[in-house]
């Protein structure tokens, strides 16, 4: 089904022409109209299926025009991340770039006095994070009493970073009568309890099987040890000469030491995680969209949402904890219609992890054991860090009681990286 057929404006078909599309994807032909109309939609599509266009069109659709001098808050858009924010208002703007409608960012790493700048000169859709949002709240620079619809992206991925008080507050601060729209990679429990809570009789879409992996991502696994991880990566990266590649690492600190690593391979790397400086954010993915950098050493945090052009290659160089976050993983690649290729590197550590997501994906990852990287069998697997919260109180030397009370300050530096 192509974009004119699908009940949009003339100036929005302009706009996606110029963004060289015709026909709609799945999500995109069945989301756009029942947006259109009205309804609620409660939304089950992978990333790189188009759902960006499929809520940002119809949106911008059903926002009539303001008054300069009376323009205000219309639209709200909750994103998990920085980079999905970023991407998505810049979806926002090339599709209504011929509409009277103003449109802009909020999120935690930056100053916030340009946000509050922007409030005041009025804009009609905001895109934000659920911390910064709250900041503002807070300090009343942002007023939620127009919102007449609410979009929810990922919100799977919000709700696996602790943002379900945060998102509930601010229901309570906008209207009962609107719009929800609600978009998630996978339909759990958590998420239809949410969905039960927000939305009024929705229209259910779901495009894809559930937790199933992009059919034109081709898997493969390499077993190897620990030990030699970098070692392979390396050379499959110099033998296959990839010039793009997103790596994924478990923690914030190995994606720091294996980029260092491969920089020290002359291979050019850059990380990306929570922990750096939005300005360092963007430019490592700046310089690696437009091939300045050749691999990007990335955590799941900091990679839910890139939408990366045509990239051909991802890594796992560490399982994830989470089955659900290898689909989200290698969705990075194959994307608009184009093959990818995705590998694991396993050791005998991350066996179970392997196991758990063929389960998930109901299918069994073909293995190749690369020669002169044959795993040693007398290495015995052992238990892997999930990080300081899964230590005992006793090895951190604290009662409990007082980690307790740390919370706030725990939660308050989450708000800031958001």
């Amino acid at each position: 089904m192509l974009f004119n057929q699908l009940g949009l404006s003339a100036e929005l078909l302009r706009a996606v022409d110029q963004q060289g599309y015709r026909e709609a994807t799945p999500i995109q032909r069945e989301a756009i109209p029942l947006i259109l109309e009205g309804r609620d939609v409660l939304a089950c599509a992978q990333t790189g299926t188009g759902k960006t266009a499929g809520f940002t069109l119809p949106l911008l659709q059903r926002l009539p025009a303001s008054k300069p001098n009376k323009r205000r808050v219309r639209a709200l858009i909750l994103v998990p991340t920085r980079e999905l924010a970023a991407q998505v208002t810049e979806s926002v703007c090339n599709y209504g770039r011929y509409l009277p409608i103003k449109s802009m960012q909020i999120y935690g790493g930056v100053s916030i006095r340009p946000q509050i700048s922007r409030l005041r000169d009025g804009v009609d859709i905001v895109v934000a994070t659920p911390g910064r949002l709250l900041d503002h709240v807070q300090q009343k620079t942002i007023d939620l009493s127009s919102i007449e619809i609410l979009v929810l992206d990922e919100a799977d991925r919000m709700l696996d970073m602790g943002f379900i008080r945060d998102i509930r507050k601010i229901i309570k601060l906008i209207p009962a009568e609107r719009q929800t729209l609600l978009f998630s990679a996978t339909f759990s429990k958590e998420i239809r309890n949410l969905a039960g809570s927000l939305l009024n009789k929705p229209a259910e879409i779901q495009v894809t099987p559930n937790n199933t992996t992009v059919e034109r991502v081709s898997q493969l696994v390499h077993p190897v040890d620990k030990s030699r991880k970098r070692e392979l990566l390396s050379q499959l990266i110099g033998e296959g000469n990839w010039r793009q590649v997103l790596v994924f690492t478990r923690t914030k600190h190995g994606a720091n030491r294996l980029a260092e690593q491969l920089n020290q391979d002359g291979l050019r790397a850059a990380a990306i995680h929570g922990n750096k400086s939005q300005g360092a954010r963007t430019r490592a993915l700046h310089d690696f969209k437009n091939n300045n950098v050749r691999i990007l050493v990335a955590t799941d945090i900091a990679a839910r949402g890139l939408d990366i052009d045509k990239l051909p290659h991802v890594v796992n160089y560490e399982l994830p904890h989470v089955p659900e976050d290898y689909v989200h993983r290698i969705g990075r690649t194959a994307r608009a219609g184009l093959d990818g290729h995705a590998v694991s590197l396993v050791c005998v550590d991350e066996e179970k992890l392997l196991r758990d997501i063929e389960r998930l994906v109901k299918c069994n990852i073909d293995k190749e054991i690369i020669p002169g990287y044959e795993p040693d069998p007398r290495i015995k697997a052992e238990p892997i860090n999930k990080g300081r919260s899964q230590r005992s109180n006793a090895q951190r030397g604290k009662p409990r009681k007082k980690s307790r009370r740390s919370t706030p300050n725990a939660r308050g530096k989450r708000r800031a990286s958001s």
